[in-house]
């Protein structure tokens, strides 16, 4: 019993010397390293830029003038001035005629801080300003003159509009990878932009602020960290980052809390976009998921575009509080399926029921009615307020049987309306536009419908495509020098009253105002809520010191980098398929290995593994990212490739 009670005191005296010794050697070598350059978040830029917004001893007549206040917004201005008596500024943005004005009024105060939106590109933009203060009327004109437009932007073709029936609002569009999210006016020009990567929707919360998506990626091809809730200006107020990261779509809920499209990265089955999360928007906890492997068969329905870990390509959250129901619209089964909130059970699927198990066929409707038509491929699923199911159908091939498929040449995109009995279990089409256009109207791809009001529709074709002068079957990013074209257009009492095209695909489109009703920009801090999660470590090993190369030309033929974000470390490096490698985290005698996947999918959607000659002679850039959940202290970095380790002599710390 004695020998045994040394020998624990002997291991136990051996295990610190051990911790103490690597404590000794990793704090010895970070003396000859230096710490990974920190990339600053926009937050924290954001923060260095409002110590400018100085408003001590300004005037109506000597403003604080600040163009593009937040370095994201071009077309946008900080008007910053004080006055002696409470008062209510009104701003007038002059626009090139009525519909292209913008107007809006302030609450009262002392201290004033105008954002001025809707300013025009590349000219001397005039903005008056009016109060009355001791009884007299003040009337400023102030000039700001902006730069010109990127060379890259793309602007309208063509434009049509009925002014008569149009209101001053703007039309938001998002990309669908390249380019910008932007607004135009009624006749076409460019009133506001952002210069920073947001994609998929675009949309005002219930406290007017956007909510678009962060330019990080968490995953390739377009998985984003999260959300930023912004204004026009380019302030951000909250950042909501999820360890799913977010994609397509999202829905605001009555709470306030956000059901989004997110992933699931850490399921065995390596899907993607199957994936629904309800995000606490005060916590940034999820407080609830929806798997939709737990709701349908993975290999029923399948669609051309069908793969298996990309099986329901889910593109649009919708929930309906009548019913206490989510409405989801999965591409690549060609099926718009509806879940109850509670339970997470089905309800219902739209869509052609062609190559689907017996068990679901009771789900789905029975067409009544003339002209009825199913949709393919559809995105953009919402209830309206009359009950319908209204939904952008692509019309891909129409059909799920390939030797029916229908040919690009003779497809059409569509809006349709749908009026559904869930007791009679029938469908009847109630409404369409689209297919009058025929092929020029085809997106195969992405695109939109709104509902503004009864009879007020956007039908948006977003992602038009040519090959060599054809309609294509594919996204654009298929094939080679493709011709895109985005065709947007609003209707009203089955009426067109505006048309714009632009020669780039879009994802979506949103009409809005400029300012909403009770705007007024306030300094606070941005908060960040939520998480990316831990990063799974794949292998963890207990070592005394760690015995690596240093940087030669081998690691540099590698072209890596590495860099400190606010909440991860990101790692980018040139490498080839058959290439094993690790980063190596070490701190107190414990190394943890961190995978680096070399794989053109390690989560995706619409992209092949297939890497091309030139790929697989020099590589493909890949991305690792480890997140701060789980780090805590300082470590060394070290990459580790085809078994030879590398010292970067470099450390992070969180």
């Amino acid at each position: 019993m004695r020998k045994r009670k040394i020998f624990i005191i002997l291991g136990v005296v051996i295990l610190v010397a051990l911790l103490v010794l690597g404590g000794f050697w990793i704090g010895k070598n970070k003396l000859n390293k230096e710490e990974v350059e920190q990339t600053e978040s926009m937050i924290a830029l954001q923060k260095e830029k409002e110590e400018n917004f100085k408003i001590e001893g300004y005037t109506i007549d000597n403003p604080n003038i600040i163009l593009n206040p937040y370095g994201n917004s071009p077309l946008s201005a900080l008007v910053i001035f004080e006055t002696e008596n409470e008062v209510a500024p009104k701003v007038t943005i002059k626009g090139d005629d009525k519909l292209s004005t913008f107007t809006h009024e302030f609450e009262e105060g002392k201290e004033h801080y105008l954002p001025i939106y809707g300013l025009y590109a590349d000219r001397e933009n005039k903005i008056v300003i009016e109060y009355e203060e001791n009884g007299k009327e003040i009337n400023k004109t102030i000039k700001i003159k902006t730069d010109k437009l990127p060379e890259d932007m793309a602007l309208p073709t063509e434009v049509n509009a009925k002014k008569s029936k149009l209101t001053n609002d703007l039309y938001f569009f998002t990309p669908s990878s390249s380019g910008y999210t932007m607004a135009y006016d009624v006749n076409g020009d460019v009133r506001w932009y952002l210069t920073n990567y947001a994609l998929w929707k675009i949309d005002r919360l219930e406290n007017g602020h956007l909510l678009v998506s962060t330019e990080r990626l968490i995953n390739s091809p377009y998985y984003m960290t999260g959300l930023y809730e912004m204004d026009l200006l380019g302030k951000i107020y909250n950042e909501y980052s999820l360890e799913g990261g977010y994609h397509h779509d999202y829905y605001e809920m009555e709470n306030g809390n956000l059901l989004i499209a997110s992933d699931d990265f850490n399921n065995d089955s390596g899907t993607v976009e199957d994936y629904i999360v309800e995000l606490d928007r005060k916590t940034g906890e999820i407080v609830k998921t929806f798997d939709l492997k737990d709701v349908l068969k993975m290999t029923d329905g399948q669609s051309e575009n069908w793969s298996d870990y990309d099986w329901f390509h889910n593109n649009s959250v919708w929930y309906d509080k009548e019913t206490n129901s989510i409405t989801l619209s999965g591409r690549h089964q060609d099926a718009v399926i509806n879940i109850d909130y509670d339970t997470g059970e089905l309800n219902w699927i739209i869509g052609d029921s062609t190559n689907w198990s017996d068990e679901y066929q009771k789900y789905f409707f029975t067409p009544v009615g003339d002209n009825f038509e199913w949709q393919w491929s559809q995105h953009a699923a919402m209830i309206t307020p009359e009950g319908y199911v209204f939904i952008l159908d692509n019309g891909n091939n129409k059909s799920k049987i390939k030797e029916e498929y229908v040919d690009a040449s003779d497809s059409y995109t569509r809006g349709v309306m749908y009026k559904i009995d869930t007791d009679e279990m029938t469908i009847e089409q109630v409404w369409e536009y689209g297919k009058e256009r025929g092929s020029e109207f085809y997106s195969p791809y992405i695109s939109d419908v709104d509902y503004l009001a009864k009879d007020h529709y956007i039908v948006h074709s977003g992602g038009i495509v040519y090959v060599d002068g054809k309609n294509s079957n594919q996204p654009a990013g298929f094939s080679k020098n493709a011709e895109l074209l985005s065709d947007t257009v609003e209707l009203l009492d089955d009426e067109v009253i505006f048309e714009i095209k632009l020669p780039t695909n879009n994802y979506r489109v949103e009409k809005m105002s400029l300012y909403y009703e009770d705007e007024n920009f306030k300094i606070e801090d941005a908060e960040r809520i939520g998480s990316l999660g831990e990063t799974k470590i794949d292998d963890k090993k207990i070592t005394l010191n760690i015995f690596a190369k240093k940087i030669d030309d081998t690691y540099k033929s590698h072209n890596i980098s590495i860099t400190k974000e606010i909440d991860r470390l990101v790692v980018k490096g040139q490498f080839k398929r058959t290439d094993t490698v690790n980063i190596v985290l070490y701190k107190n005698i414990t190394a943890n290995y961190y995978n680096f996947k070399i794989s053109k999918k390690p989560y995706t959607a619409l992209c092949v593994d297939i890497f091309t000659e030139e790929e697989t002679k020099n590589g493909i850039v890949v991305t690792k990212n480890i997140n701060e959940d789980g780090l805590n202290g300082k470590y060394a970095v070290y990459i580790e490739i085809n078994g030879t380790l590398y010292n970067t002599n470099e450390y992070v710390e969180y």
